[in-house]
């Protein structure tokens, strides 16, 4: 049996119901979904990266070099110097924020100074200081070591890999003297002699150290092998010297001899050398420069040369290329295995 007052109810709830929704629980509210918050872009802060040569923690008229490639880190926001040693962070939020750089992001001897504290909004231009350890030698001062090739035998101009280096170092970082002196069929025992006497005349930031191209004319060192030779010990000996007089080493593995014109053995033998010398890098913690890698990642090597061994002026502009990369690439990527012992990491 049927109610009337039941139907009644039912039709009551019904009309209800049709009223606005939000009296019987569920639904959406008339006026759509709420918006999504748009993000902070936060700001941008431009930071300058130099070389601080008195290390008094500011840019002094004179210090004229800044350092491309390096990461800046600002909280969350990065960047990457480019040329002018300057780059530009974005997305730094507001607030008292602290500069940083990326310490493995920096040529092989740099060091970072401390962080920068900044205020943002607020400070758009920053000045961030690196330096480095070369006591009272001359800074951007470049001196290359070693014997007739340093000395530019088989160059046009007579000055080998000397110019074409200093127009690599000079624009990229804003001011760079290459110096170099070289003795012609000398072994490496003998750079070793006189290395105090040239260091003492140039007082260099930097020595370019390439040397044992002659030391296969030693027959001990040709009929015994590298491992017998005394282009090691001469080597270490040049490194530990720079290191007392806090001149800062780079030494190079030594160039292929001109393939179509040396002995068959005499690449072989300079392969072997060459990984000691790697090695001695490792040992020393010091810069390497991969001539030898430069020259084989050439198509046609035997055009590289005036001679069997002295590179043409082709050779030595891939001599220069490769003396640029040693000094100047990221710490990273040229010794992610190796860490200066001498006061250049901490």
């Amino acid at each position: 049996m049927r109610h009337p007052w039941l139907d009644q109810r039912r039709l009551g709830a019904v009309l209800l119901c049709a009223a606005p929704l939000v009296a019987c629980g569920g639904g959406h509210s008339p006026t759509g979904p709420s918006a999504t918050p748009t993000p902070d872009p936060g700001f941008s802060v431009t930071v300058t990266v130099y070389y601080d040569e008195n290390g008094n923690g500011q840019l002094d008229p004179g210090e004229a070099v800044r350092i491309p490639g390096v990461d800046v880190v600002i909280g969350s926001g990065t960047g990457k110097t480019a040329g002018g040693g300057q780059a530009v962070v974005t997305g730094v939020r507001e607030g008292a924020q602290t500069v940083n750089l990326r310490t493995e992001s920096l040529p092989y001897y740099f060091q970072p100074g401390s962080p920068v504290p900044v205020q943002v909004p607020g400070t758009t231009d920053v000045k961030y200081p690196v330096t480095l350890d070369i006591g009272h030698n001359f800074p951007n001062v470049y001196f290359g070591y070693g014997d007739s090739i340093t000395a530019g035998d088989g160059s046009s101009d007579g000055m080998g890999y000397r110019i074409r280096l200093q127009n690599l170092l000079g624009p990229y970082l804003g001011v760079a003297d290459v110096e170099t002196f070289g003795r012609e069929g000398t072994f490496s025992s003998s750079g070793a002699e006189r290395i105090r006497l040239w260091m003492s005349h140039y007082n260099p930031a930097y020595v370019l150290i390439l040397y044992g191209t002659n030391d296969w004319n030693d027959q001990t060192c040709q009929n015994q092998g590298p491992a017998a030779c005394f282009t090691i010990d001469s080597l270490r000996t040049m490194i530990e010297y720079a290191k007392d007089i806090s001149t800062l080493p780079v030494v190079a593995t030594i160039i292929p001899g001109n393939p179509a014109l040396v002995p068959g053995g005499r690449n072989q033998w300079i392969d072997d050398m060459n990984v000691l010398i790697k090695g001695l890098a490792r040992e020393q913690n010091v810069a390497l420069a991969d001539l030898n890698a430069a020259f084989k990642a050439q198509p046609n090597i035997p055009s590289l040369f005036f001679d069997d061994i002295h590179p043409s002026d082709a050779g030595y502009q891939v001599m220069a290329q490769g003396w640029f990369k040693g000094i100047t690439q990221a710490r990273s990527v040229a010794a992610s295995s190796r860490r200066p012992a001498f006061g250049f990491l901490h």
